[in-house]
């Protein structure tokens, strides 16, 4: 699995990217509504980057697919908690739960596996109220 540094743009698109794809199925819904809540704009990645965070995961992931036929098969809790670990800022975690939740529900059906990633980032992470200047 690639590295990203702590609390980058990338650490962050890349969770939602799990999101996206946990289930084996990215749909039209999905991606409109992470163009909507501007995916890149919001955790600061460059245009254009979104689809290279998720072509990335997807080959490291396929890199540990080689033993089952499950892209996400492998993925356990130990890897959930070093993904979400890479995001300590809770506006950065805030900012990936809003937009994670978004593409798991804008198909109007939460797969188990995007359910399990959304829970696994919301275990680890202890939501703090944002306050605004």
């Amino acid at each position: 699995m690639r590295n990203y540094p702590h609390n980058s743009p990338e650490a962050a698109a890349r969770i939602v990217a799990l999101v996206l794809i946990s289930d084996g199925n990215v749909c039209r819904s999905e991606i409109d509504t992470l163009r909507d809540m501007e995916v890149e704009q919001e955790p600061g990645i460059a245009p254009g980057a979104f689809a290279r965070v998720v072509r990335d995961l997807c080959e490291d992931l396929l890199m540990g697919a080689h033993s089952n036929r499950s892209m996400t098969a492998h993925i356990d809790e130990n890897m959930l908690t070093s993904m979400m670990s890479a995001i300590s800022a809770a506006p950065l975690q805030h900012k990936v739960l809003r937009l994670a939740a978004a593409a798991a529900q804008a198909d109007r059906h939460l797969a188990e596996a995007e359910a399990r990633v959304m829970a696994a980032a919301r275990r680890q992470w202890t939501p703090e109220p944002i306050t605004t200047p």
